[in-house]
């Protein structure tokens, strides 16, 4: 049994919807233009990040003769007519039912624009709908990304209601840290590829979100 929870916020992409994929797939096609791979290191380095800074950590990692805004120029051109397509991940919309059916408070603080975000999401309004609020990374309040706290402290402060009520569903380092920094549980999703033993300061580190019990955590039991 962990803390009892009365909040649950959650990261998006990678984590409800199977976006990094998309972006997987955009980034080997550009770095390869250049000669260039693609590789785990550099997917590991850039999830949960901001958009410029993932573009500055790449354009770095890959020694790449263009400059983080050419970079996105270039990836934005094949990423964006992808983005409407994006999948939900298993067993995402099941527990964000489960606990809106239950009245437990829910929130997503993803690193992504709102301009990004409205095109992830353009399928998937009838469960966005059941959460509270939505926290982006170009919020006029968030000073730094992820792994700084700052996003989840103002989900928190927005939901009015203390961090360690909070539990965070994270996929990536950058995010894991964010939320510990924050003073919040986390349940990390790793990318398999990822090496889980990096996720050990989370409090679960699950395979799948249909791995996840609720009553753990002192949140209504699901029934499967």
């Amino acid at each position: 049994m962990f803390k009892s929870i009365t909040h649950v916020i959650y990261d998006m992409d990678g984590l409800l919807l199977d976006t990094e994929s998309l972006h997987e797939q955009v980034n080997r096609e550009v770095a390869q233009r250049y000669g260039k791979t693609f590789n785990t290191e550099a997917k590991m380095a850039i999830a949960g990040r901001p958009t410029l800074d993932s573009a500055k950590i790449l354009v770095d990692i890959l020694q790449l003769p263009v400059s983080p805004e050419e970079y996105l120029q270039e990836r934005n051109q094949l990423l964006y007519p992808l983005y409407p397509t994006a999948k939900t991940l298993p067993g995402t919309v099941e527990l964000i039912q489960h606990l809106s059916d239950h009245n437990i408070h829910q929130a997503i603080a993803s690193s992504s624009s709102r301009r990004h975000f409205e095109m992830k999401t353009l399928n998937h309004q009838h469960w966005l709908k059941l959460l509270q609020m939505t926290i982006l990374g170009d919020d006029p309040e968030v000073e730094q990304g992820k792994p700084s706290p700052d996003i989840f402290l103002l989900a928190a402060k927005r939901l009015n209601v203390s961090p360690e009520k909070c539990l965070v569903f994270e996929d990536s380092l950058a995010g894991t840290k964010a939320a510990i920094a924050a003073g919040m549980s986390v349940v990390a999703i790793p990318d398999p590829v990822f090496n889980q033993e990096l996720f050990k300061d989370a409090n679960q580190v699950l395979s799948s979100m249909g791995e996840f019990n609720p009553q753990d955590w002192n949140l209504p039991r699901m029934n499967y």
